[in-house]
Protein backbone atom coordinates (compact mmCIF):
# COMPACT_ATOMS: atom_id res chain seq x y z
CA UNK A 1 0.00 0.00 0.00
CA UNK A 2 1.04 3.54 -0.74
CA UNK A 3 1.97 5.70 2.28
CA UNK A 4 0.20 8.76 2.88
CA UNK A 5 2.02 12.40 2.10
CA UNK A 6 -0.62 14.83 3.27
CA UNK A 7 -3.90 15.83 4.33
CA UNK A 8 -5.49 18.02 1.92
CA UNK A 9 -8.68 19.37 3.04
CA UNK A 10 -11.61 21.83 1.06
CA UNK A 11 -13.26 23.79 4.42
CA UNK A 12 -15.96 25.93 3.08
CA UNK A 13 -19.03 28.01 4.81
CA UNK A 14 -21.26 24.91 5.54
CA UNK A 15 -19.10 21.61 4.24
CA UNK A 16 -16.11 20.20 5.31
CA UNK A 17 -14.22 17.99 2.51
CA UNK A 18 -10.85 15.97 3.47
CA UNK A 19 -8.82 13.70 1.80
CA UNK A 20 -6.18 11.61 2.41
CA UNK A 21 -3.21 11.45 -0.38
CA UNK A 22 -0.50 9.15 -0.98
CA UNK A 23 2.62 10.02 -2.25
CA UNK A 24 1.77 8.38 -5.68
CA UNK A 25 -1.51 11.29 -5.11
CA UNK A 26 -3.76 8.20 -5.09
CA UNK A 27 -6.92 9.13 -2.80
CA UNK A 28 -6.25 6.49 0.49
CA UNK A 29 -9.28 7.89 2.36
CA UNK A 30 -12.16 10.68 2.11
CA UNK A 31 -14.18 11.99 4.90
CA UNK A 32 -16.80 14.63 4.68
CA UNK A 33 -19.95 16.64 6.55
CA UNK A 34 -21.73 19.57 7.26
CA UNK A 35 -18.92 20.93 9.54
CA UNK A 36 -18.53 24.32 7.57
CA UNK A 37 -16.86 27.43 9.15
CA UNK A 38 -20.72 28.39 10.57
CA UNK A 39 -20.75 25.10 12.94
CA UNK A 40 -17.03 25.03 12.99
CA UNK A 41 -16.47 28.36 14.74
CA UNK A 42 -19.00 27.30 17.41
CA UNK A 43 -17.74 23.45 17.96
CA UNK A 44 -14.02 24.33 17.38
CA UNK A 45 -11.93 23.89 14.45
CA UNK A 46 -8.86 21.76 15.73
CA UNK A 47 -11.56 19.70 17.03
CA UNK A 48 -13.92 18.95 13.36
CA UNK A 49 -10.22 18.58 11.93
CA UNK A 50 -9.05 16.21 14.70
CA UNK A 51 -12.31 13.96 14.39
CA UNK A 52 -11.88 13.52 10.33
CA UNK A 53 -8.30 12.63 10.24
CA UNK A 54 -9.18 9.84 12.96
CA UNK A 55 -11.74 8.62 10.95
CA UNK A 56 -9.30 8.25 7.58
CA UNK A 57 -6.74 6.90 10.32
CA UNK A 58 -4.53 9.93 9.39
CA UNK A 59 -1.01 9.03 10.95
CA UNK A 60 -0.13 12.01 13.37
CA UNK A 61 3.37 13.39 11.64
CA UNK A 62 1.21 14.53 8.47
CA UNK A 63 0.70 17.62 7.19
CA UNK A 64 -2.48 19.32 6.49
CA UNK A 65 -3.27 22.12 3.76
CA UNK A 66 -6.31 23.54 3.77
CA UNK A 67 -8.31 26.00 1.38
CA UNK A 68 -11.22 27.70 2.17
CA UNK A 69 -13.41 29.62 4.94
CA UNK A 70 -11.01 28.27 7.36
CA UNK A 71 -8.88 30.86 6.61
CA UNK A 72 -11.26 33.86 6.99
CA UNK A 73 -11.50 36.68 9.49
CA UNK A 74 -14.65 34.82 10.84
CA UNK A 75 -12.27 31.29 10.74
CA UNK A 76 -9.66 29.44 12.31
CA UNK A 77 -6.84 31.88 11.34
CA UNK A 78 -6.88 34.41 9.11
CA UNK A 79 -5.05 33.85 5.73
CA UNK A 80 -5.48 36.93 4.14
CA UNK A 81 -5.80 37.96 0.68
CA UNK A 82 -3.47 38.18 -2.42
CA UNK A 83 -4.35 41.09 -4.65
CA UNK A 84 -4.44 40.74 -8.63
CA UNK A 85 -3.54 40.71 -10.24
CA UNK A 86 -1.30 38.04 -9.19
CA UNK A 87 0.37 34.93 -10.66
CA UNK A 88 -1.46 31.24 -10.02
CA UNK A 89 1.80 30.68 -8.60
CA UNK A 90 1.70 33.27 -5.54
CA UNK A 91 -1.13 31.34 -4.20
CA UNK A 92 1.20 28.32 -3.32
CA UNK A 93 3.24 30.77 -0.87
CA UNK A 94 0.95 32.64 0.89
CA UNK A 95 0.08 29.38 3.25
CA UNK A 96 -0.54 30.71 7.12
CA UNK A 97 0.89 28.23 9.27
CA UNK A 98 -1.99 27.51 12.02
CA UNK A 99 -0.42 27.79 15.54
CA UNK A 100 -0.26 25.65 17.96
CA UNK A 101 -1.06 22.05 16.61
CA UNK A 102 0.71 19.19 16.97
CA UNK A 103 1.33 18.61 13.09
CA UNK A 104 1.99 21.00 10.29
CA UNK A 105 -1.20 22.73 9.51
CA UNK A 106 -1.50 25.16 7.10
CA UNK A 107 -4.38 27.76 5.54
CA UNK A 108 -4.29 29.08 2.00
CA UNK A 109 -5.10 32.50 0.93
CA UNK A 110 -7.54 34.08 -1.25
CA UNK A 111 -7.97 36.60 -4.14
CA UNK A 112 -8.67 40.18 -3.55
CA UNK A 113 -9.37 42.59 -6.14
CA UNK A 114 -9.36 46.01 -4.64
CA UNK A 115 -10.79 48.38 -7.52
CA UNK A 116 -12.96 50.71 -6.01
CA UNK A 117 -15.82 50.20 -8.37
CA UNK A 118 -15.69 46.26 -8.76
CA UNK A 119 -14.22 45.44 -5.34
CA UNK A 120 -13.97 41.39 -4.95
CA UNK A 121 -13.23 38.17 -3.10
CA UNK A 122 -13.12 34.76 -3.93
CA UNK A 123 -12.05 32.23 -1.04
CA UNK A 124 -11.56 28.73 -1.86
CA UNK A 125 -11.97 28.80 -5.92
CA UNK A 126 -8.74 30.51 -6.24
CA UNK A 127 -7.35 26.62 -5.28
CA UNK A 128 -9.77 25.46 -7.51
CA UNK A 129 -8.55 27.83 -10.34
CA UNK A 130 -4.80 26.35 -9.60
CA UNK A 131 -6.07 23.06 -9.69
CA UNK A 132 -7.61 23.69 -13.05
CA UNK A 133 -5.42 25.63 -14.80
CA UNK A 134 -2.21 24.77 -13.03
CA UNK A 135 0.54 27.68 -11.89
CA UNK A 136 2.32 27.76 -15.65
CA UNK A 137 -1.22 28.24 -17.46
CA UNK A 138 -0.74 29.77 -21.34
CA UNK A 139 -3.03 31.99 -22.96
CA UNK A 140 -6.29 33.71 -22.25
CA UNK A 141 -8.64 31.79 -19.85
CA UNK A 142 -12.40 32.92 -18.38
CA UNK A 143 -12.75 29.89 -15.78
CA UNK A 144 -16.29 29.88 -14.37
CA UNK A 145 -16.75 28.16 -11.01
CA UNK A 146 -20.90 28.14 -10.64
CA UNK A 147 -22.48 28.35 -7.15
CA UNK A 148 -24.33 30.52 -4.29
CA UNK A 149 -22.01 33.24 -5.59
CA UNK A 150 -20.78 32.42 -9.06
CA UNK A 151 -16.81 33.29 -10.11
CA UNK A 152 -15.59 33.94 -13.24
CA UNK A 153 -11.47 34.39 -13.20
CA UNK A 154 -9.88 35.52 -16.28
CA UNK A 155 -6.32 34.65 -16.60
CA UNK A 156 -3.76 35.62 -18.95
CA UNK A 157 -0.46 33.27 -19.42
CA UNK A 158 -1.01 31.78 -15.49
CA UNK A 159 -1.74 35.58 -14.25
CA UNK A 160 -5.55 36.10 -12.72
CA UNK A 161 -5.87 39.79 -14.12
CA UNK A 162 -9.58 39.99 -12.53
CA UNK A 163 -12.52 38.16 -11.33
CA UNK A 164 -16.01 39.05 -10.58
CA UNK A 165 -18.68 37.08 -8.29
CA UNK A 166 -22.54 36.70 -9.43
CA UNK A 167 -24.93 35.80 -6.53
CA UNK A 168 -26.54 33.75 -8.98
CA UNK A 169 -27.49 30.97 -6.38
CA UNK A 170 -28.39 33.18 -3.95
CA UNK A 171 -30.93 35.27 -5.81
CA UNK A 172 -32.51 32.27 -7.11
CA UNK A 173 -33.08 30.38 -3.97
CA UNK A 174 -34.73 34.39 -2.50
CA UNK A 175 -36.95 35.11 -5.62
CA UNK A 176 -38.04 31.41 -5.37
CA UNK A 177 -39.05 31.63 -1.62
CA UNK A 178 -39.73 35.33 -0.93
CA UNK A 179 -41.61 36.50 -3.52
CA UNK A 180 -44.70 36.49 -5.74
CA UNK A 181 -43.28 33.73 -8.48
CA UNK A 182 -42.90 31.52 -5.12
CA UNK A 183 -46.99 30.51 -5.93
CA UNK A 184 -45.35 30.22 -9.56
CA UNK A 185 -42.87 27.47 -8.79
CA UNK A 186 -45.28 25.51 -6.12
CA UNK A 187 -44.53 21.98 -6.78
CA UNK A 188 -41.90 22.13 -9.25
CA UNK A 189 -39.17 19.92 -7.95
CA UNK A 190 -41.82 16.62 -8.06
CA UNK A 191 -42.21 17.63 -11.65
CA UNK A 192 -39.17 16.96 -14.92
CA UNK A 193 -37.17 19.78 -15.34
CA UNK A 194 -38.14 21.91 -18.33
CA UNK A 195 -35.19 22.34 -20.84
CA UNK A 196 -37.21 24.10 -23.54
CA UNK A 197 -38.31 27.05 -20.95
CA UNK A 198 -35.12 26.57 -19.68
CA UNK A 199 -32.86 27.38 -22.79
CA UNK A 200 -35.45 29.71 -24.19
CA UNK A 201 -35.02 32.11 -20.90
CA UNK A 202 -30.93 31.59 -21.39
CA UNK A 203 -31.21 33.55 -24.77
CA UNK A 204 -33.45 35.82 -23.78
CA UNK A 205 -31.54 36.78 -20.64
CA UNK A 206 -28.29 36.99 -22.40
CA UNK A 207 -29.45 39.29 -25.24
CA UNK A 208 -31.42 41.77 -23.59
CA UNK A 209 -30.32 41.40 -20.24
CA UNK A 210 -31.61 44.71 -19.09
CA UNK A 211 -35.48 43.01 -19.31
CA UNK A 212 -34.21 40.86 -16.60
CA UNK A 213 -36.95 41.79 -13.91
CA UNK A 214 -39.64 41.43 -16.68
CA UNK A 215 -38.42 37.96 -17.95
CA UNK A 216 -38.65 36.94 -13.99
CA UNK A 217 -42.32 38.34 -14.08
CA UNK A 218 -43.61 36.31 -16.90
CA UNK A 219 -42.80 33.21 -14.66
CA UNK A 220 -46.00 33.97 -12.84
CA UNK A 221 -48.21 36.41 -15.58
CA UNK A 222 -47.37 33.20 -18.11
CA UNK A 223 -48.87 31.18 -15.41
CA UNK A 224 -52.10 33.03 -14.97
CA UNK A 225 -52.72 33.48 -19.00
CA UNK A 226 -51.43 30.75 -20.74
CA UNK A 227 -50.83 27.68 -18.39
CA UNK A 228 -47.25 28.02 -17.67
CA UNK A 229 -46.54 24.82 -15.45
CA UNK A 230 -44.60 25.08 -12.60
CA UNK A 231 -41.28 23.26 -13.80
CA UNK A 232 -41.32 25.96 -16.87
CA UNK A 233 -41.58 28.77 -14.75
CA UNK A 234 -38.57 27.38 -11.91
CA UNK A 235 -36.63 26.99 -15.32
CA UNK A 236 -37.26 30.49 -16.35
CA UNK A 237 -36.39 31.86 -13.40
CA UNK A 238 -32.57 29.53 -13.98
CA UNK A 239 -32.40 30.44 -17.07
CA UNK A 240 -32.81 33.94 -16.75
CA UNK A 241 -30.22 34.24 -13.77
CA UNK A 242 -27.88 32.14 -15.17
CA UNK A 243 -28.28 34.08 -18.95
CA UNK A 244 -27.71 37.36 -17.11
CA UNK A 245 -24.95 35.77 -15.29
CA UNK A 246 -23.21 34.83 -18.19
CA UNK A 247 -23.69 38.16 -20.45
CA UNK A 248 -22.04 39.73 -17.12
CA UNK A 249 -19.04 37.46 -17.33
CA UNK A 250 -18.40 37.89 -21.47
CA UNK A 251 -18.52 41.34 -21.26
CA UNK A 252 -15.21 40.99 -19.24
CA UNK A 253 -13.64 38.77 -21.48
CA UNK A 254 -11.57 38.94 -24.53
CA UNK A 255 -12.13 38.27 -27.86
CA UNK A 256 -12.00 34.22 -28.59
CA UNK A 257 -11.35 33.72 -25.04
CA UNK A 258 -11.50 29.75 -23.59
CA UNK A 259 -14.52 28.87 -21.02
CA UNK A 260 -13.49 26.39 -18.56
CA UNK A 261 -16.31 25.05 -16.56
CA UNK A 262 -15.19 24.35 -13.10
CA UNK A 263 -18.44 22.17 -11.79
CA UNK A 264 -20.41 18.84 -10.91
CA UNK A 265 -23.84 17.43 -10.73
CA UNK A 266 -27.22 19.48 -11.11
CA UNK A 267 -24.71 22.68 -11.62
CA UNK A 268 -22.85 21.52 -13.77
CA UNK A 269 -25.77 20.14 -15.88
CA UNK A 270 -27.17 23.23 -15.77
CA UNK A 271 -24.21 25.27 -16.78
CA UNK A 272 -23.38 22.93 -20.12
CA UNK A 273 -27.16 23.61 -21.47
CA UNK A 274 -26.56 27.05 -20.73
CA UNK A 275 -23.15 27.07 -22.97
CA UNK A 276 -24.54 25.28 -25.70
CA UNK A 277 -27.91 26.84 -25.78
CA UNK A 278 -26.02 30.15 -26.30
CA UNK A 279 -22.92 28.21 -28.75
CA UNK A 280 -20.43 28.97 -26.55
CA UNK A 281 -17.15 26.60 -26.72
CA UNK A 282 -16.16 24.82 -23.42
CA UNK A 283 -14.27 22.70 -21.50
CA UNK A 284 -15.82 21.22 -18.44
CA UNK A 285 -13.56 20.15 -15.16
CA UNK A 286 -14.95 18.59 -12.40
CA UNK A 287 -15.13 20.64 -9.32
CA UNK A 288 -13.51 18.29 -6.47
CA UNK A 289 -10.45 16.83 -9.00
CA UNK A 290 -9.79 20.69 -9.33
CA UNK A 291 -9.84 21.52 -6.02
CA UNK A 292 -7.53 18.52 -5.09
CA UNK A 293 -5.53 19.68 -7.86
CA UNK A 294 -4.82 22.82 -6.62
CA UNK A 295 -4.38 21.80 -2.43
CA UNK A 296 -1.79 19.07 -4.11
CA UNK A 297 0.33 21.72 -6.47
CA UNK A 298 0.46 23.75 -2.62
CA UNK A 299 1.56 20.47 -0.70
CA UNK A 300 4.25 19.81 -3.37
CA UNK A 301 5.46 23.53 -2.86
CA UNK A 302 5.12 23.82 0.98
CA UNK A 303 6.72 20.34 1.59
CA UNK A 304 8.83 19.36 -1.89
CA UNK A 305 9.99 15.86 -0.06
Amino acid sequence: MTDPAYVAVDWGTSSFRLWLIAKDGSILGESRSNEGMTTAAKTGFAEVLASHLAKVSAPENLPVIICGMAGAKQGWVEAGYIDVPASLSSILTGAVVVPGQRRDVRILPGLAQRDQARPDVMRGEETQLLGTLGPASTGSQAVCMPGTHSKWVHVRDGRVTGFSSFMTGELFDAISKHTILSHAVAGADQSPADEVAFESAIKAAYEQPAMATNFFFTARSGQLLHSLSAAAAQAKISGTLIGLEIAGAMTNAGAGVSITLVAAGRLQGLYEAAFKALSLSYKTIDADTAVRGGLAAAAKAIWPN
